[in-house]
């Protein structure tokens, strides 16, 4: 049986570790392309990974590349690539220049692997994944964010620490746009079935929420140069595995949304049924009302950020 074809686009830190945890799990032979200072990085990368399957025992084939032609007929296209935002930079100079890179990525993918699944990693996410689809011009259903699965993890882990409990048990769903405009869904919250709100009072959940939003800038801080890398990457592997597998997961992704949830043809984090086709299903909620006035802001939030970015783009492909 043919293994599925992963490019991963980016081999910094968030792409060589979504290589690696998707190796591991053997779910199809991976390219790792860059294009870096370093010509050899990928490669070294690529080489350096596969060195290890003796001993981990997979059998996923990599390739280090910075030539796009490697990347051909891809049955998934991960992009990471970006830039993070650098001192005295501004959030437009970072969104433009994120939206030039995506850009130029998106139109590689729609050349080289026209009838791929994309999953988008880039921050700032919500626009990337939009100006990914502006540029591919590829159905919905196939360009998806990598956000909520994060999101929730963080969420889950920092309710396990708090309860003394499996981070399995703990079940969980965030809508909304990626980072502090994020909603949770108390709602939709259990801890080995139990709702959460039996477990914990408002005012600690509140906290725990606030943790999860600030996640990424808590890891931040504490690593002073870099940010996160291995629950991103974990979270992408389990989109690929989701897509490869078709596997049919109901998961929290950023989708395009029209008359889902009222939002009219943007891409925001909801729960989906993702299989083979890429999203096969956006699951509408019955939200409370606080929930749902909630969602209204980010999804707000995402329009702003949208709009910013077509401003400085011009929103063509």
């Amino acid at each position: 049986m043919r293994r599925a074809k992963i490019s991963i686009i980016g081999a910094g830190n968030v792409g060589a570790t979504t290589a690696h945890w998707c190796a591991a799990a053997e779910l199809g032979d991976i390219v790792l392309l860059d294009i870096p200072a370093t010509e050899g990085m990928p490669a070294g990368k690529a080489l350096d990974l596969f060195e290890a399957s003796p001993i981990m025992g997979f059998d996923s084939h990599l390739t280090g590349t910075t030539d796009w032609a490697d990347t051909a007929a891809s049955d998934v296209v991960v992009v990471t690539a970006g830039i993070a935002r650098k001192p005295g930079m501004s959030r437009d100079d970072l969104l433009s220049t994120n939206a030039k890179i995506v850009g130029d990525v998106a139109a590689k993918i729609r050349d080289t692997s026209p009838q791929a699944v994309v999953i988008v990693v880039s921050n700032p996410l919500d626009a990337m994944v939009q100006r990914t689809f502006q540029v591919t011009g590829f159905p919905a259903a196939r360009v998806i964010g990598q956000a909520g699965i994060l999101d929730t993890a963080r969420y889950r882990s920092f309710l396990a620490l708090e309860l003394g409990v499996s981070v399995e048990d703990i079940s969980a769903m965030l809508l909304g746009g990626h980072g502090d405009t994020m909603v949770p869904i108390p709602s939709c919250t259990s801890v080995g079935g139990i709702p959460v709100t039996q477990l914990v009072k408002p005012d600690r959940l509140a906290q725990i929420v606030d943790r999860a939003r600030n996640g990424g800038a808590e890891i931040v801080g504490l690593l002073k140069t870099g940010s996160a890398y291995y629950a991103p990457a974990a979270a992408t592997a389990q989109m690929v595995e989701a897509v490869v597998r078709d596997k049919k997961r109901l998961v929290p992704c950023a989708a395009y949304c029209d008359k889902e949830y009222g939002v009219g043809g943007y891409f925001v984090g909801v729960p989906v049924v993702l299989g083979s086709g890429g999203v096969e299903k956006i699951v509408e909620l019955q939200l409370l009302p606080d929930e749902r006035a909630a969602l209204d802001k980010s999804i707000a939030a995402v329009k702003e950020l949208v709009a910013a970015m077509n401003r400085l783009t011009g929103g063509a492909a």
